[in-house]
């Protein structure tokens, strides 16, 4: 048989104290002495008394509860972007709850109102690859303070948590270059995501600096930016009659992919191809050559996002005047596939 969930009013009964002194109490309310905060305390623990968070948030209007919506939990930089997260919320006195929109948009709305029934405070989010209609993600910023991070957009008036992605494909691009790299190739994302066309932006805009023609044959595109397209990809620049001296590609998986392949082939690395990849994964320290990446800063980018969050969930008057971006400093992480040393 199921024990039943102990209530203030049991407490209060048990106690022969008010409900509210009892309410207090739990949450050391400076109105209430020592000597009663230690006895309900010690009450409540005894009978197992859990506080209704829920209940509570109904009374307070507040549940000190924030809710996160990612598009792939599993993700390594998504995963140290929960870290943080997690970490800067338990500081500041906030839980947290985390739904996955398995990249799906649909899903994402679904989410969006799973989030409402919790009665969350605020809400952080990365949004799918396909949100292009945004109105679900307006009409929460009609009821509570939202911050958008990693993949997020330019027609949402939010703050808005991001890596400078167009300066930290370039630093990447420019360094092939350094090292006498001149027909470059990149693997990219073929839909409309945010992140790969600003990370395309600064391919483009390394050529271009260095005065290197850009040639078509060199710039592939997937749906999916995987290791196993990472392969298929190297498959078509292997076949080319001018092959690149070198793969940028926008994942580090996908370049892991292209590493796999040109070992296969007994292709040198970095000699006759070099690659680079972005997101500095645990993968990349452990594929042979070790991969030469961007890392990114998922456990800060989640630690200022829910600062910012908190900011806006405090002042909750002026939360929504404006977009506010945040960029987090990249840095280029050389390895052996660009620099045998």
């Amino acid at each position: 048989m199921k024990k039943k969930r102990v209530t203030l009013k049991e407490l209060s009964e048990v106690l022969n104290l008010s409900i509210s002194t009892i309410s207090r109490a739990i949450n050391n309310h400076p109105d209430i002495s020592i000597e009663t905060k230690e006895k309900v305390k010690r009450k409540a623990k005894e009978l197992n008394y859990i506080p209704n968070l829920f209940a509570k948030g109904f009374r307070t209007h507040k549940t000190r509860i924030i809710g996160v919506i990612v598009p792939k939990i599993s993700h390594y930089f998504t995963s140290t972007i929960i870290e943080g997260i997690l970490d800067e919320a338990e500081k500041k006195g906030y839980r947290v709850i985390v739904c996955e929109s398995k990249n799906n948009f649909n899903k994402q709305t679904e989410m969006l109102d799973t989030m409402f029934q919790f009665g969350i405070d605020g809400l952080l989010m990365c949004l799918t690859k396909k949100t292009k209609n945004i109105e679900s993600v307006l009409n929460v910023l009609d009821k509570i303070p939202l911050v958008l991070f990693d993949k997020v957009s330019s027609k949402i008036p939010c703050t808005q948590v991001i890596i400078n992605e167009k300066q930290a494909a370039y630093n990447a691009v420019e360094h092939l270059i350094n090292i006498g790299k001149k027909r470059i190739a990149i693997f990219k994302e073929s839909e409309n995501s945010f992140n790969s066309e600003k990370r395309f932006e600064g391919y483009l805009q390394a050529l271009k600096d260095y005065n290197i023609a850009i040639d078509e044959k060199l710039i592939l595109s997937t749906e999916d930016i995987s290791m196993a397209q990472g392969k298929r990809l190297t498959n078509i620049i292997l076949t080319l009659k001018n092959r690149p001296d070198a793969i940028f590609a926008i994942t580090d998986s996908c370049a892991i992919g292209a590493i796999k392949n040109l070992n296969k082939h007994k292709i040198k690395i970095p000699e006759e191809i070099a690659v680079v990849g972005f997101s500095n994964s645990f993968s990349s320290t452990i594929i042979e050559p070790k991969l030469t990446t961007i890392d990114q800063p998922g456990r800060k980018i989640g630690k200022t996002a829910v600062k910012y969050l908190i900011e806006d969930i405090i002042n909750e008057n002026t939360y929504n005047v404006g977009n506010k971006t945040i960029e987090i400093k990249t840095n280029l992480i050389v390895r052996d596939s660009t620099l045998r040393i």
